[in-house]
């Protein structure tokens, strides 16, 4: 991959122009451009329709049908083929979602282990200590055996931010990740993932419609018709 040197930017994204074409062709993003630095825990916002998940999923290189460019940690991604971006994804991207997607028959710490047993980069014995450790920074390393579908919704929604910290991504992405929670256990998201990015210098970006989950972040972008109107 082509290294960009930048040694502050964890994103760089240039211009990045989207069109849908179904049922007929759309501009849905009109020339996006922003930085995101190491350590930043910023949200994007906007209306439905704004074009903000549009957004995220290019970020996340699930969506390679754009133009512009988007590079993460200096590397530029755009123009990279499915194999290489998934191989990327899986080492340097974290997700976290409005439903927490843990396998029910899995334990906590089992759900944890997934995203680094498959990048296979460390033995069991290692993965297991990563996910016990990432377990414990959420307050989560008694309910480590027990079953996914045994924990609360916050507690599994934790387990989910757990995995997403595993393979100690760049950044991690979150779409409503507060969205299936109540008042209390967002907050204590919020407050995890504040302290993430303070305290470990984790970048974290989350696309939010909770205004008060925004305005605890570093900073937000908010989208208006495909154009970001400020930031």
């Amino acid at each position: 991959m082509t290294t960009v040197n930048n040694n502050t930017n964890a994103l760089e994204v240039k211009n990045v122009v989207k069109y849908f074409h179904d049922p007929s062709t759309f501009q849905v993003l009109k020339g996006v451009s922003f930085d995101v630095k190491k350590g930043e825990f910023l949200s994007l916002v906007g209306k439905s329709g704004s074009g903000k998940s549009t957004l995220l999923y290019i970020l996340s290189t699930m969506d390679t049908d754009y133009e512009g460019s988007l590079s993460i940690n200096g590397n530029m991604l755009t123009g990279q083929n499915q194999n290489q971006l998934s191989i990327f994804r899986n080492e340097h991207i974290g997700f976290v979602f409005q439903f927490h997607y843990l396998l029910p028959e899995f334990s906590a710490l089992e759900n944890v282990m997934l995203p680094a047993k498959k990048l296979g980069k460390l033995t069991f014995d290692e993965i297991e200590h990563k996910a016990y450790e990432s377990l414990r920074l959420l307050d989560l390393e008694e309910q480590a055996l027990k079953g996914a579908n045994k924990l609360s919704g916050g507690q599994q929604q934790r387990v989910a931010i757990a995995r997403a910290l595993i393979n100690s991504p760049s950044i991690i992405m979150g779409d409503e990740p507060t969205g299936n929670l109540d008042s209390k256990n967002s907050m204590v998201v919020q407050d995890i993932f504040r302290n993430l990015a303070h305290e470990f210098g984790q970048t974290i970006i989350c696309v939010t419609h909770d205004n008060d989950f925004a305005q605890r972040t570093d900073r937000t972008i908010e989208m208006t018709d495909g154009l970001i109107s400020n930031h």
